[in-house]
């Protein structure tokens, strides 16, 4: 130890670096050995005949593409060995040296299946293994003639995510004298309507702001609003249990249903069928028929408060999120359960139907999750929202908007889970600080507004940057391992 060379690297031993060099070629090219020893003897056949050893240019190499291996290497560089996307790896192992030729891999070789796969399918997929292993696995088993070879499986990545401008805001509209609870969008886009814990339904210009009309009948806050597309009917609930429609006509109110133990939450209006769907704090969704106010089903199961609800015209009709951690598809028809999905492990408030694809999304404060249709498979995960998150609103150009009860709102690319902006909402001066929550969104008939109730009394605009461009505000956006597999 008192050596006066310690600490300096050791001079380089020759015979222990071939050792280390022979054992990594027979481990990484021991499966193709016998075809370089074949190869070797084809070349001294026809060494008389031509003078020299085929050349990687003559037509003969290419007949004999069993004895190289091809693509992106699925192992680290080692000395004297280093591999680079897009080369191959020529190893004459019998000689005990190594050559390294760059060549350029064809596009046939690349896309070639590998059903029935020989030796050569093998090398020409090797550093590629995600093309041939099943999904999910780390390694998979192939069988080559009478040879075993585990093969990894490259991690899947993120598809890149479309970029989207960013918004901001343009408008606030003042007038509520509570929060601002629910929100809906005239089918003319026209005009919008809300309603909040003042008992007031109050209904907007949508382009000017104005206040338009004021409707009192609840006796407590409204928690739900809706309007027909087919009738000139506005569609009220409330935490007095009450569910009203409204004749716009007359401005008056022409129906009630009764029926529900407890607050109403939410409702919805299917779009194809006259039948009305509400939930509440009694763990039920019942079904009305419009017209009759005879209520058709209830919807039972759920065993703590149905916080949301959302009708579409194809199966399952009705998808309702509730505070017991479960999101359920129903069979309006029968009217029970169909499926149940268990993957949020906290309480869901907020849901959100896809317009144009077959798909939806729930929220809760662990996760954002993404669902397909009609089975309710697992799609992927939006982490990152740290909140209590009481909306879910997304547009055809697929931008998912979530907003928590601190007022923060995130913006999401919907076909890659990116999460594009973040916004803190401001509150209005004489507001709290604390009373920046947003407890409802929405996206008017064209996608290309957004609008917001929040618990500052105020109605927030939205809308995109025509300025931004690609350039301007790129995508801070890195590929990652995707977590699909993580409930």
């Amino acid at each position: 130890m008192f050596i006066a060379e310690q600490g300096n690297p050791l001079p380089p031993d020759d015979s222990s670096e071939k050792v280390f060099r022979a054992c990594k070629i027979s481990d990484e090219f021991g499966i193709v050995r016998h075809t370089v020893q074949e190869r070797e003897r084809k070349n001294k056949s026809l060494m008389p005949a031509t003078g020299h050893y085929p050349s990687p240019n003559d037509d003969w190499d290419d007949q004999m593409q069993d004895t190289v291996i091809t693509g992106t290497h699925p192992y680290p560089n080692g000395p004297g060995m280093s591999l680079e996307n897009g080369t191959m790896q020529r190893s004459y192992a019998g000689v005990g040296a190594v050559e390294s030729m760059q060549l350029q891999l064809s596009q046939s070789r690349e896309d070639s299946g590998l059903v029935g796969a020989s030796v050569t399918d093998i090398q020409r997929h090797a550093g590629h293994p995600d093309r041939y292993t099943a999904q999910g696995a780390n390694k998979t088993l192939v069988t080559i003639g009478d040879q075993k070879m585990l093969v990894p499986k490259k991690a899947q990545t993120m598809p890149k995510p479309n970029w989207h401008p960013p918004w901001k805001l343009y408008r606030v509209i003042s007038g509520h004298l509570g929060w601002v609870r629910c929100i809906t969008v005239e089918p003319g886009n026209e005009w919008f309507a809300t309603g909040a814990s003042d008992r007031v339904i109050k209904i907007w210009d949508l382009a000017t702001g104005n206040l338009k009309l004021s409707l009192t009948g609840h006796v407590s806050t409204v928690r739900g609003l809706v309007v027909s597309p087919r009738q000139p009917y506005l569609f009220s609930a409330g935490e007095d249990k009450q569910v009203k429609c409204w004749d716009l006509e007359y401005n008056k109110v022409i129906r009630h249903y009764h029926g529900h133990l407890s607050a109403v939450y939410a409702m919805d209006l299917h779009p194809t069928i006259d039948v009305l769907v509400t939930c509440g704090r009694d763990a039920t969704a019942r079904v009305w028929d419009m017209r009759t106010k005879a209520q058709i089903h209830a919807l039972t199961g759920h065993t703590n408060t149905v916080a949301v609800v959302k009708c579409q015209a194809a199966d399952p009709q009705v998808v309702t999120g509730s505070h017991d951690c479960t999101v359920r598809l129903w069979d309006l028809a029968a009217g029970r359960s169909s499926v149940t999905l268990t993957n949020h492990k906290k309480s869901i408030r907020a849901i959100t139907l896809h317009p144009s694809q077959y798909t939806m999304a729930s929220a809760s404060p662990d996760n954002i999750k993404q669902w397909k249709f009609p089975d309710g498979n697992f799609m992927q995960n939006c982490s990152g929202h740290n909140a209590i998150i009481n909306t879910l609103a997304v547009n055809e150009d697929g931008v998912l908007v979530s907003g928590g009860d601190n007022g923060s709102m995130y913006f999401w690319d919907w076909k890659s889970g990116y999460n594009f902006q973040r916004i803190q909402a401001v509150v209005q001066p004489g507001s709290l600080d604390s009373e920046a929550g947003i407890f409802a969104s929405t996206f008017d008939n064209s996608g290309s507004r957004l609008l917001t109730c929040e618990a500052d009394k105020s109605i927030k605009i939205y809308k995109e940057d025509d300025s931004a461009t690609e350039e301007t505000n790129p995508i801070n956006w890195r590929p990652d391992i995707m977590k699909r597999k993580r409930f």
